[in-house]
């Protein structure tokens, strides 16, 4: 996606949803039009950069305020840091004291369908196209690439609200706007008809030009994580779901794709491993700003606690360093999980020296007491704190994810037996000696640990814990109140009921 991103960005793709290209009058010569603009494959790889570009939420600030507030601040792995505390759009997050007025949830609303509209352009004006502009099969991978991206962005919405409101088309009239919200059921199908088609049409891997391009692996992994949460919403297709699951998530369809080695593990999140053949789909950020591009962020001064010269806006809880530490030290190195190290600095002998430090500095030279925080999305270097902006790469999706969805799968339709190569595989990447335990009870809850200390911040845990039905038992274990009923979904946003005549109350 290097490749896309230096491609021109077409301002004319959306002009929101109030409205679009296609019904306004635009007469000036020297300004692009849905007439004029789709005649080349750059053309169309340029319109499909918009697709992509709003997996950024708006780079900088935005992006960190977004999405590192809207997802880990709703789960127990996480504790706001002072950076956060004085901010009441950020604070009802975590407290669960959200409205339908709420700015986060209303932003994240109007960047996903910024995105499936930017998404719909492409599939609607790439397929009129005339098919001799084009390399052999890249009109095809062009519109199946758009489709897994309206799917993405509609899977954002759907597990972030009840009811969301399916764009099935690009909007040509103003008849179109308006449009009532879906039921459940039918947006999980039109969901899962976009993934499936771009697993159908898109190639496994991607070369280095077009690295961070999604791939019919990441199709069949957004497939199969969808398969998997519609099991546990959906009890009477259950078995079905669960079965589509590990089929969609089986190994001939991630040929290429591989855990990374534990000593690489944390250049996933800093920086120095991106794109990895771990990597299943991540947003591409870039230091290039020629042509007024822009893709940046600031995730690392919000992560960064403030002895390490950040806004500790986010601190890992009690909670998760004693996951990290619950079955003690039984590595292969004579440690505690590997993982745990990689994913924060705490006081430790290890982090005094004794193989690594912070940074440049010892651990207890830079904290008065043991305070754990986070590692993970930090530079390599001090250094890399000195820039106000970073360009490092988010994950999203990886081929662990891949292995212990597969896992919960086979364990839910009862074969643990089927279940534990898959966790002894990821536990093993991290020096760890197989699971004890057999039954599927013992697998649920190894499955439930795995998740925890492999993906913590990773931004997973809240789904997993409303999929699984624990989200109130394990607020409340660490003091924090939740209400299913009002809080497992936002509130549509009061602004799109006042807008949208369908959904007027």
């Amino acid at each position: 996606m290097r490749k896309i991103l230096n491609l021109i960005y077409i301002p004319m793709l959306l002009l929101g949803l109030s409205g679009c290209e296609d019904f306004l009058t635009v007469e000036s010569p020297d300004q692009s039009t849905s007439g004029n603009y789709w005649k080349t494959q750059s053309e169309a790889l340029s319109g499909l950069s918009a697709a992509y570009s709003q997996l950024y939420y708006g780079g900088s600030w935005e992006f960190h305020e977004l999405k590192f507030v809207f997802e880990p601040f709703r789960e127990d792995v996480v504790e706001m840091g002072k950076g956060a505390s004085s901010y009441g759009y950020m604070t009802s997050i975590y407290n669960f004291s959200y409205t339908m007025t709420s700015s986060t949830p209303a932003s994240i609303w109007s960047y996903n369908y910024w995105g499936l509209s930017y998404s719909n352009q492409v599939i609607d004006k790439v397929s009129a196209m005339d098919p001799a502009v084009f390399e052999q099969g890249m009109q095809e991978r062009i519109i199946a690439e758009a489709r897994f991206m309206r799917g993405y962005y509609h899977m954002v919405l759907l597990m972030n609200w009840e009811k969301i409101i399916v764009r099935e088309k690009y909007i040509t009239s103003e008849s179109d706007i308006d449009k009532a919200l879906s039921s459940r059921d039918y947006a999980w199908d039109f969901i899962m008809k976009d993934f499936e088609y771009a697993a159908t049409k898109l190639p496994m891997t991607r070369g280095d030009s077009d690295k961070g391009r999604v791939t019919s692996a990441t199709a069949n992994a957004y497939l199969g994580y969808a398969y998997l949460t519609r099991a546990y919403e959906e009890p009477t297709r259950k078995d079905e779901f669960l079965t589509s699951a590990v089929e969609v998530l089986k190994p001939e369809n991630f040929v290429g794709y591989s855990l990374v080695p534990m000593n690489k593990w944390i250049g996933m999140f800093d920086g120095s491993n991106e794109n990895s053949v771990e990597s299943l789909l991540e947003v591409q950020f870039s230091p290039t700003t020629s042509g007024n591009a822009y893709y940046k962020h600031q995730t690392q001064y919000w992560v960064a606690s403030s002895e390490l010269g950040g806004w500790e806006g986010i601190l890992p809880s009690d909670m998760l360093f004693n996951e990290f530490k619950k079955e003690g030290k039984i590595s292969l190195m004579g440690r505690y999980d590997s993982r745990l190290y990689s994913t924060l600095w705490f006081k430790d002998d290890y982090f005094n020296g004794s193989p690594e430090k912070v940074w440049d500095w010892n651990y207890d030279d830079l904290f008065e007491v043991n305070k754990p925080v986070f590692r993970k999305y930090l530079p390599v270097k001090y250094s890399g704190m000195s820039t106000y902006e970073t360009a490092m790469n988010i994950i999203l999706m990886r081929y662990a994810n891949v292995l212990l969805m597969r896992a919960e799968a086979y364990n839910e339709l009862n074969h643990p037996e089927l279940a534990k190569p898959l966790i002894d595989e990821v536990r093993a990447r991290a020096n760890m000696p197989g699971m004890k335990g057999s039954s599927q009870a013992e697998v649920r809850a190894q499955i439930e640990h795995e998740r925890i200390v492999e993906f913590a911040l990773e931004n997973y845990r809240f789904y997993d814990l409303r999929r699984w039905g624990k989200a109130e038992s394990a607020l409340a274990a660490v003091g924090r109140k939740f209400n299913p009923a009002t809080n497992n979904f936002f509130f549509t946003p009061q602004g799109e009921i006042d807008s949208n005549g369908q959904i007027k109350k």
